[in-house]
């Protein structure tokens, strides 16, 4: 139920009933942009937006691509982890700066 699997515009879980998590992604040039995170109601509290974000970010340093957190979720994510602020498009950096 917890495996990340990465689309061609989104990471996603899936899970039981029909139902999946998922954040959605778009490369432009030499930037990964995240606008939006889902995650259904019935699973909320569980850690999955995390997964998910976990999983894309790592997507993102191994393709070498520059983070653009659109999504107040992977916003927020990123500034309560310093280790990850080198991923952010430096235009972008000051939204996770604390």
């Amino acid at each position: 139920m917890t495996d990340v699997v990465r689309t061609p515009s989104r990471f996603e879980i899936a899970l039981g009933g029909g139902e999946v998590a998922f954040a959605d992604y778009q490369i432009i040039g030499d930037s990964i942009v995240f606008p939006h995170t889902v995650t259904p109601r019935a699973f909320e509290g569980q850690g999955l937006a995390s997964k998910l974000a976990q999983a894309a970010l790592a997507y993102a340093r191994e393709q070498g691509l520059m983070v653009r957190p659109h999504c107040g979720f992977f916003r927020a994510y990123i500034a309560k982890r310093p280790e990850l602020h080198d991923l952010v498009h430096p235009d972008e950096r000051a939204a996770v700066a604390s």
